[in-house]
């Protein structure tokens, strides 16, 4: 938890100063790509250690930032820094019969985020990495999950997340151990962003794809 009491790290503070700094009057960092230490090393849990003038601004530098990509989930990592923060947002799409369960997300700063299973069920579905560009690859994933997390106030926060606001809260909280969903990716499923629109895009589920490149989403 949070605590006001927190001393902040003054030189980390500065270097995050800094690193925002980087963003200019658009407020768009470069997103760190494959092959970068810091996308690989667990990032150190947030305690406090920025003061709530700079947590403020680092938080809407990367919410900015994911729009712009644009992506639906961005952690700290994908910008250079190895703290447990990430933001996450999604919106309906128009298709209610679409079988990875879009639904809305409204924006939230995740602090600090855990995830584990609500059930058993698990669904495979595309997905991509604004830190692996161009590419998509099938991923399998826990349909529903309980995720605890914190706020900017340090408010903690549980909530049941099902269909694809779960599967982007765990990509995300993901990142912040190190791990890229191409890890516990269906390597054989590996698509091109233009080749998966003309000839797997109609299949939501990977039936398909799943056939015709020779891996399985049981």
């Amino acid at each position: 938890m949070l605590s006001r009491n927190t001393k902040i790290d003054a030189e980390l503070n500065r270097d995050v100063e800094d690193l925002l700094h980087e963003s200019g009057n658009e407020r768009i960092l470069p997103i760190v790509q494959m092959g970068e230490p810091v996308l690989r090393q667990p990032a150190e849990q947030y305690a406090g250690q920025l003061s709530r003038r700079t947590l403020a601004k680092l938080i809407d530098v990367m919410h900015v930032t994911m729009l712009d990509a644009p992506g639906v989930g961005l952690a700290a990592p994908q910008i250079g820094l190895g703290l447990r923060i990430a933001v996450i947002e999604d919106h309906v799409r128009g298709d209610e019969d679409d079988p990875r369960e879009i639904a809305e997300l409204p924006f939230h700063a995740i602090i600090n985020p855990v995830y584990e299973p609500a059930g058993t069920q698990i669904r495979s579905f595309y997905e991509g990495c604004l830190s692996f560009s161009g590419y998509q690859a099938v991923r399998r994933r826990w349909l529903d999950i309980t995720a605890r997390w914190q706020d900017e106030e340090g408010k903690q926060h549980e909530e049941r997340m099902h269909g694809w606001p779960a599967r982007i809260f765990q990509h995300e909280t993901d990142h912040l151990s190190g791990e890229v969903y191409i890890d516990k990716a269906e390597i054989r499923s590996l698509s091109e962003d233009e080749n998966l629109s003309e000839l797997w895009s109609e299949d939501p589920v990977p039936t398909e794809a799943a056939e015709e490149l020779g891996f399985s989403i049981e």
